[in-house]
């Protein structure tokens, strides 16, 4: 199957469509939700050898329907932990926050941000590194005015994908900072493991589904864990 680059994130497959084991990926990787459906990722190639690739999640690109089916496999992995603030991680995760934040019955959201007002307040900040965002250089902040949102409360952090870990290892020091420490952190794609180094408590985290850091194999791409 050969997809154009706008025709990603946009179906959800009835579950079996695709193989996910036992072969080499060539162009995409599927992507199994709990139910079963799927939905399929382009392949990147990391940066080096090209011996190592991701498969790729940009949820401001995706249609509605997969968009709200992330977001309801998220609202039922944290529901029961009743979280009473939703937090969402600039970009890729304010959509996905939003979405889990009404599906909780919520009126708002409390977004983060990668651009400083004026009335920030630079103790209420940190220094952001992501994987897919080669040389970094951002900061995120904490409007110091949703402050009175979150102390006290039982808050749900969220965020797109947790990959190396750094960016959202940042994000947890900034609210560490404030006095704020998250009940969970609810993401749509857990990639690979390296994350699981680099983020205190990393059993708090809960994905709608993973994805492996996959290895060059031909002209394809293999799950190094794959054993089918």
């Amino acid at each position: 199957m050969i997809l154009e680059p706008h025709d990603f994130w946009q179906t959800l497959f009835a579950p079996g469509s695709f193989p996910v084991a036992g072969i080499p990926h060539r162009g995409f990787y599927p992507a199994t939700l709990p139910d079963g459906r799927q939905i399929l990722l382009p392949i990147r190639v990391l940066p080096g050898d090209g011996g190592q690739a991701v498969a790729s999640l940009i949820v401001n690109q995706a249609s509605f329907a997969v968009l709200d089916a992330l977001t309801e496999a998220m609202v039922s992995l944290w529901r029961e932990a009743r979280p009473e603030v939703v937090i969402g991680v600039p970009t890729l995760g304010l959509p996905l926050a939003e979405g889990v934040a009404r599906r909780l019955g919520h009126s708002r959201v409390v977004a983060l941000g990668t651009s400083r007002k004026f009335w920030y307040d630079p103790a209420l900040s940190e220094p952001l590194r992501s994987i897919t965002t080669p040389g970094g250089g951002k900061d995120i902040y904490l409007d110091p005015r949703m402050l009175p949102l979150l102390r006290g409360k039982r808050v749900l952090l969220v965020d797109d994908v947790v990959s190396s870990g750094s960016s959202l290892a940042a994000v947890l020091r900034l609210l560490e900072k404030a006095g704020i420490e998250p009940l969970g952190i609810a993401v749509a794609m857990e990639q690979g493991t390296r994350w699981q180094q680099q983020i205190p408590g990393a059993d708090r985290i809960r994905g709608v589904f993973r994805t492996p850091i996959l290895q060059a194999e031909g002209d394809g791409f293999r799950d190094p864990g794959d054993t089918a």
